[in-house]
Formats: C-alpha cells, sequence, structure tokens
C-alpha cells in the first residue's frame, strides 16, 4: 500500500503496527487488516468525490455506503474453499495416479465437485449483495482508527447528532453549524438519535410535511438547510406526520425497498384528502441504472403480509416482488449526496411554491424561475 505522509510504496513488512519505517508516522486503515480493505489514500478520494470538493457535507452512513460498493458487486462467498477445493482435488489425483491407488480418486471427485458447487453458488449470486461491514459497524471499525490517528473525522463528514431536526424551526440553525469544523464532532456511534419525533407545536409555521425514516439522511438534509429553505417539517413516521398542525403537501422520501414502499401507502392512509408526494427513487428507473448498487439484508426481509400488499397495488411484475421479497434494496445513503440534495431540493421547491399562494403568484410573473444550468455530478460515475 502507499502511505498517505510520505506515498512511499510499503510492503507489509514496512508498516507493522500501522507505522511507516520510512517517514515514521501512522496511519488510520491498511488493507490487509481492514475488512473493507481500505486506506486512508482511499477514504480521503472517496470522501473529496462525495462532498462534491468540500462544496456540501455528508453524514458517516453515506461515507460507509460509498466504501462499501467495490464489495457489494463481489461475492465473497466461498471465495478461500473454492481455490483450495480444486487444488486439493488437482493434488490428489497426481497422487492416485502415481501411487495407483483408485480409491484417492473418489477423494478427489468430491472435492472437484465441491469445487464446482461453490463455483455454481457463486454463479447465481450466493453471498452478493451483503455487505462486509454493517452500517451500524462502521464508526467503530473505520471512524474510530481514522479519529484516533487525525483527531476527528475526514474532512466533510459530519456527526448527525449535532443537528437538530424535529421541525422546520430547528432546521433553521443547520446553516451556520455546517461551517463548523467537522472533525471536532463526537463519534457518532455513541451519539443521540439525532432524528428524533417532531415538536408538533414547534411546527406551526410549516409549509409541508417531509417524512423519511432514515435518521442519517434527514441529518443530511437539515444540514445543508433544506427543510428551513421550503418550511418542511421534518418527521419520520406517519403518526409524526399527521400530528403535525398543517395542511400542506407531505413529501415522502425512502429506500427503494419492500419497507419504503409500504411507508407512502401509510402515509396516504394516515392522512386522507392531503397531497402526498413520493420523492423515493422509483424501483423500475434505479434497478436499470448500471451505477447503482443494491445489497440486502437478511434481516429486514418483508413477510408475507406485506408481499400480497406490494402485489395487490399491481405495480410491480413478477420479478420485481421476488427482487423486493429477497431483501434487495437500493438506499437513500446509497445516492450521490449532491444529486439526492438537488432532487429533494427541486420537488421540495416545486410542491411549496404551489402551495403558497404568494410564491404562485410571483413564479407566474416570473420571479423565483431563473433558469439554473444542471452541472455534471461528480461521483455519479463511481
Amino acid at each position: 500500500m502507499i502511505c498517505p505522509h510520505c506515498e512511499r510504496n510499503l510492503l507489509r513488512k514496512e508498516r507493522t503496527g500501522n507505522r511507516c519505517t520510512h517517514c515514521k508516522r501512522s496511519y488510520a486503515l491498511d488493507p490487509k487488516t481492514n475488512p473493507l480493505r481500505l486506506n486512508d489514500l482511499r477514504v480521503r478520494r472517496i470522501t473529496t468525490a462525495l462532498t462534491d470538493g468540500g462544496r456540501i457535507a455528508i453524514v458517516p452512513d453515506q461515507l460507509w455506503y460509498a466504501l462499501s460498493r467495490k464489495r457489494l458487486r463481489d461475492s465473497d462467498f466461498g471465495q478461500g474453499c473454492l481455490g483450495g477445493a480444486f487444488a486439493g482435488a488437482g493434488f490428489v489425483t497426481v497422487v492416485a495416479l502415481f501411487a495407483e491407488a483408485p480409491a484417492l480418486l473418489i477423494a478427489s471427485g468430491a472435492l472437484l465437485l465441491i469445487g464446482l458447487g461453490i463455483s455454481v453458488a457463486r454463479v447465481m449470486g450466493a453471498g452478493k449483495g451483503i455487505p462486509p461491514v454493517v452500517r451500524e459497524g462502521f464508526p467503530a471499525l473505520v471512524l474510530s482508527p481514522w479519529r484516533s490517528v487525525y483527531g476527528g473525522l475526514p474532512p466533510g463528514v459530519l456527526d448527525p447528532s449535532a443537528y437538530g431536526t424535529g421541525t422546520a424551526g430547528a432546521a433553521g440553525s443547520a446553516n451556520s453549524a455546517r461551517s463548523a469544523d467537522p472533525a471536532g464532532a463526537a463519534d457518532p456511534a455513541g451519539a443521540a438519535d439525532p432524528a428524533g419525533a417532531a415538536d408538533p407545536a414547534g411546527a406551526e409555521g410549516a409549509t409541508g410535511v417531509l417524512v423519511c425514516p432514515d435518521r442519517a439522511v434527514v441529518a443530511f438534509l437539515v444540514a445543508d438547510g433544506l427543510p428551513a429553505r421550503h418550511g418542511l417539517a421534518v418527521v419520520r413516521s406517519p403518526a409524526e406526520a399527521a400530528a403535525v398542525p398543517s395542511k400542506g403537501p407531505v413529501l415522502v422520501l425512502h429506500d427503494t425497498d419492500a419497507d419504503g414502499e409500504l411507508l407512502v401507502r401509510g402515509v396516504r392512509e394516515a392522512l386522507p384528502g392531503r397531497t402526498v408526494v413520493d420523492v423515493g427513487p422509483p424501483l423500475r428507473t434505479v434497478r436499470s441504472l448500471p451505477q447503482a448498487v443494491p445489497y440486502r439484508d437478511p434481516r429486514r426481509r418483508p413477510g408475507p403480509a406485506d408481499l400480497r400488499i406490494l402485489t395487490a397495488l399491481g405495480t410491480y411484475t413478477p420479478e420485481e416482488l421476488k427482487w423486493l421479497g429477497q431483501g434487495w434494496r437500493f438506499p437513500l445513503v446509497g445516492l450521490p449526496p449532491a444529486r439526492l440534495l438537488a432532487v429533494v431540493d427541486r420537488v421540495a421547491g416545486q410542491v411549496s411554491h404551489g402551495a403558497d399562494p404568494d410564491r404562485r403568484r410571483a413564479a407566474n410573473l416570473g420571479f423565483l424561475t431563473w433558469p439554473e444550468a444542471a452541472g455534471p455530478d461528480p461521483v455519479g460515475g463511481r
């Protein structure tokens, strides 16, 4: 690996104890010992891309997914056993031929069958899409060593617990908070829930509601000041949305998975007569993108009752229902942060302009409609 300090190419024996023998400085991550095979230079490179060169701030969950993408595409199922089975089969075959021991050919055949079985399982996707480091374990396995060496989180990575997300009013302080040094933030692994329930009493001035169950995504949006810009009260469930004293539109932002699809249905049932806008990425669209990398969590597979509800909606093909039933998903934290921010900002702006009579009249007169050239997303092609 390359030393992140002196940029010397280090052999394994030249970096014992995560310390370069040339410059004598410590580094945080070694690809030989880190389960994501990370090194410090890769973390810096990916963080720079995710933050759009420092233009926006991100939360640790977005970094987790970006650093896991490569491993999610590949399968580690039986990787060590596969080579051992074929090598063992070859060795036993040679011994059987020279020793004229036909019985050993049976053992050779058994090893060969094991190797073929593992190969077939890998081709069929066994082990694919399961992250080697779960989302909850990322702070301890990656961010803690980084903090120990560099004294803080990677540049541009925020501590979600530093931002209130209860109401549109609470979000108003997030813009000033973004300017604080994110490296001095507390370890998110031990942080309190940054996306608590909305305070209905504090959301009286809200012109709309944003429902998003992912606390990390909520913290990301609040850190950018998006809810405050559009007067949105932020909540995490249909019940909390119903408690907000606002008759404005309701935006539902969710992962592309079974839970997300059911969430939209639950919000519409809890708020009959309200305008509910599904802001979640459409399953069919996301699955068609070559750069989109799904993952699956066996702990969160939908039950038979949920699948029956999804089937009754009539909007999914049998193949898509099978995909959802296996626990596959495209999480919001897996979207390029700049693109996620731009899409939600655009939809929230369109909805809030339509709901506010003054803004609607201004838009009709030509105000607030200046064309904006959309630049390329630096992380869209990773």
